[in-house]
């Protein structure tokens, strides 16, 4: 996978793609760039596939990765038993156009 540096150091690029994968687990979709919604899809199937393992590793590698409890709970309660026949390819990516401030072009991220 090739990295994006969004303009960001490591760290803070680090913390905007955790936070957008907890906001993605919590809400089901977000709206954000287009490079930034590519980025973080890897990452969140990585998130589904840790909850479909379901052991006490899986539970903690995630919880260490996303920001808030509650979604871990919600990716291993709710996310991970709705794709447990499904192998992959878990989110989707829509182009929404761009936005008017800059004309980024812009994405929702969601889950399929």
């Amino acid at each position: 996978m090739k990295l994006r540096k969004l303009g960001r150091t490591s760290g803070h690029r680090r913390a905007l793609l955790r936070n957008q994968v907890t906001s993605l687990v919590l809400y089901g979709q977000i709206e954000t760039t287009e490079a930034k919604a590519k980025t973080i899809k890897p990452l969140a199937d990585k998130m589904i596939t840790l909850g479909k393992r379901g052991d006490l590793n899986a539970r903690r590698q995630a919880a260490a990765f996303l920001l808030d409890p509650a979604a871990v709970q919600k990716l291993f309660d709710d996310l991970a038993p709705r794709y447990a026949e499904r192998n992959g390819g878990y989110t989707r990516i829509v182009k929404t156009g761009f936005r008017r401030g800059d004309a980024a072009p812009m994405a929702i991220i969601e889950w399929v």
